[in-house]
């Protein structure tokens, strides 16, 4: 285009990152809505029911209705809660899954272009930083609310995703022992050799690990004791409604989004497939559009084992939760980082 070519080189690269930021934006919510969807068509075949199937076909339009239905809610804020929290809430809780998305590599490249927003050579260390500020706004808004139940649930949250955030630091560093880099384009290079170049495949442990800290990362059962409805009736989220109520809601599904596309490009060789010379970047526009469907249909998985792990899993007692976090998932990620410098010491 002619005006494209009368940008200097700055420009041109603000022009293009603004695009994917946005692109990637969308997707994320699309992703997000549609995910809920899914939640309760799987939720409704294991329990023997038809699930939403009234707007549209198949209850396709059913995410639009929700959104509308938010937005049309009263937005009612009660008397008794410390008002700037309450409101600061509700998109702390959003903006990190948001945050996140920038430095994950959804595939190879699309002309010249990477399908990367940042490509930070410390991109696992801004995620976990990213990551971490999760946490504020659950806790935000248990104190915001001025009350016992949310409060109790803001507690727990805390308490549970520092716990694991340990654990879940710690079962990558084995990974970037054998990569030698902390650039997440670096991490999906290295497994770009075959089925066994996966590092899920060198590093089982670490996958595990990682999986379960996630888990309880999205406050996702069998790890939910910040909502537990039956002891908490609904937790640090009791006093929201409208718009609100659905940021956190929305929070919970696009932290499960990103988890995944994080365990995928850590794991499971990102945008890349074995064959047909899927492992290697893209030479032409279809290529790069392949790319990015392979590393959707990756994370689609994961959030499928997401929602069907919630519905067939009982909720760990609070005891058990920590017990498993600090007895459990630490002293193996610990080993595992012992083995794994020993034997690369070993073999150097």
């Amino acid at each position: 285009m002619h005006w494209l070519s009368q940008l200097n080189s700055t420009q041109q690269v603000l022009l293009f990152g603004v695009i994917k930021a946005l692109v990637a934006v969308l997707a994320l919510l699309s992703i997000v809505a549609y995910t809920v969807l899914a939640e309760r068509k799987i939720c409704a075949a294991i329990q023997d029911r038809i699930g939403p199937n009234r707007a549209g076909p198949f209850g396709i339009w059913q995410p639009i209705a929700d959104a509308v239905k938010a937005f049309l809610k009263e937005d009612f804020v009660p008397g008794h809660v410390r008002k700037v929290f309450f409101w600061l809430a509700p998109a702390l809780t959003m903006a990190p899954a948001l945050l996140t998305i920038a430095v994950i590599p959804f595939g190879s490249q699309v002309g010249a272009e990477k399908m990367v927003i940042a490509d930070l050579n410390v991109g696992i260390l801004y995620t976990f930083g990213i990551v971490s500020l999760g946490v504020y706004g659950i806790v935000l808004a248990g104190y915001a609310a001025n009350s016992k139940y949310p409060f109790m649930g803001g507690i727990r949250s805390s308490a549970q995703m520092i716990s694991y955030e340990i654990a879940m630091g710690m079962s990558v560093i084995p990974l970037f022992l054998l990569v030698g880099s902390l650039n997440l384009s670096q991490v999906i290079d290295y497994q770009a050799h075959g089925w066994l170049g996966w590092l899920v495949f060198k590093q089982p442990l670490s996958f595990a690990i990682f999986l379960g800290a996630a888990f309880a990362e999205t406050n996702r059962l069998p790890f939910d004791l910040p909502e537990a409805e039956q002891e908490l009736a609904g937790g640090y989220n009791v006093e929201y409604s409208s718009i609100k109520f659905a940021m956190f809601f929305l929070g919970e599904y696009a932290n499960m989004v990103a988890a995944s596309a994080m365990m995928v490009t850590l794991f499971f060789g990102g945008w890349t497939l074995p064959f047909a010379g899927l492992d290697q970047p893209a030479s032409t526009l279809l290529g790069g559009v392949v790319h990015i469907a392979i590393f959707l249909a990756k994370v689609l998985v994961f959030l499928v084992l997401f929602i069907w792990v919630r519905w067939m899993w009982p909720r760990f007692r609070y005891d058990q939760l920590m017990d498993l976090g600090w007895k459990g998932l630490v002293p193996l990620a610990l080993a595992n980082i012992a083995v794994t410098a020993t034997l690369l010491w070993l073999r150097a």
